[in-house]
């Protein structure tokens, strides 16, 4: 496995590289979320990319950039065992040199959900992933369905820049007891961990009376709301959504394919997290 940490190593080691190409975008702190994701793209192409760059401009000022979890050395390892052909871990002045002044900006759809409570997250989440896209120049990239306004939302750019690549989404790998498993959840202490299984119990309920036959979407997300505030330890509820899975249109009538989707917090720790209705 080769390491590029810059633009002019990714290029010239991309040279040699035979196609067709996946590319797993991430920011670090790996987990099995992460590894399936791997795994994935290693079984459907000739070569793999993974990507590690904890990206400053999706974050906002009282966000957890300085603290967010990092482990470069492990996820090397964990990326190398797994098949991994090259890994490109740029510094933030790599990716954003002085003078950089150029955004991707996908609209209402990510002003919504996530982007309604992390003003500017996603014209950074844009930003990255298409200068990722035009460095690397994959042929797939892969990623996970937990982020599923992100994944509308990269769809959404390929689509309407002709960027020439298959998204393949993934699903969400969970824990035994059904929580997401993400990088985040290292900030619970022991008695959150225990709560936070809450948040996928929730979004079950409500997938459940939809197969009873429930299709008033304001029923399904107050289901989703009364699961959440039986939990003690669930201290805010950003939203529970009932929306189309591409728009992200609210619903009125729920139907196949629509996303419920929730955000809460749970101590510092805020969890996503979603299913799709079938």
């Amino acid at each position: 496995m080769r390491v590029a940490t810059s633009i002019p190593d990714l290029s010239t080691l991309l040279n040699s590289i035979p196609r067709p190409l996946g590319l797993v975008p991430t920011m670090g702190a790996l987990h099995d979320g992460h590894l399936a994701l791997v795994e994935k793209a290693r079984r459907e192409n000739q070569s793999l990319v993974a990507t590690i760059f904890v990206n400053p401009t999706q974050f906002g000022p009282q966000e957890d950039l300085s603290g967010y979890p990092r482990d470069e050395n492990r996820d090397l390892d964990m990326l190398r065992q797994h098949g991994v052909d090259l890994v490109f871990a740029p510094t933030a002045e790599e990716m954003y040199p002085q003078g950089f002044d150029t955004w991707v900006d996908v609209g209402a759809l990510g002003d919504r959900l996530e982007g309604a409570h992390r003003p500017g997250h996603f014209r950074g989440v844009a930003t990255v992933v298409t200068k990722l896209f035009g460095l690397v120049r994959p042929d797939r990239a892969y990623f996970g369905q937990k982020d599923g306004q992100q994944l509308a939302v990269i769809r959404r750019i390929v689509r309407d820049l002709n960027l020439g690549l298959e998204v393949v989404a993934v699903p969400t790998v969970r824990d035994p007891d059904g929580l997401a498993q993400s990088s985040r959840n290292a900030y619970l202490t022991p008695s959150q961990r225990k709560a936070a299984p809450v948040v996928y119990r929730s979004l079950c309920r409500a997938k459940t009376l939809w197969s009873n036959g429930e299709r008033d979407a304001d029923k399904l997300r107050a289901e989703v709301r009364a699961g959440l505030e039986g939990e003690p330890l669930v201290e805010t509820i950003d939203y529970a959504s009932v929306a189309h899975a591409e728009s992200l249109d609210e619903l009125d009538q729920a139907s196949a394919g629509a996303m419920v989707s929730v955000a809460v917090r749970i101590g510092r720790t805020r969890l996503i997290d979603n299913l799709i209705l079938e």
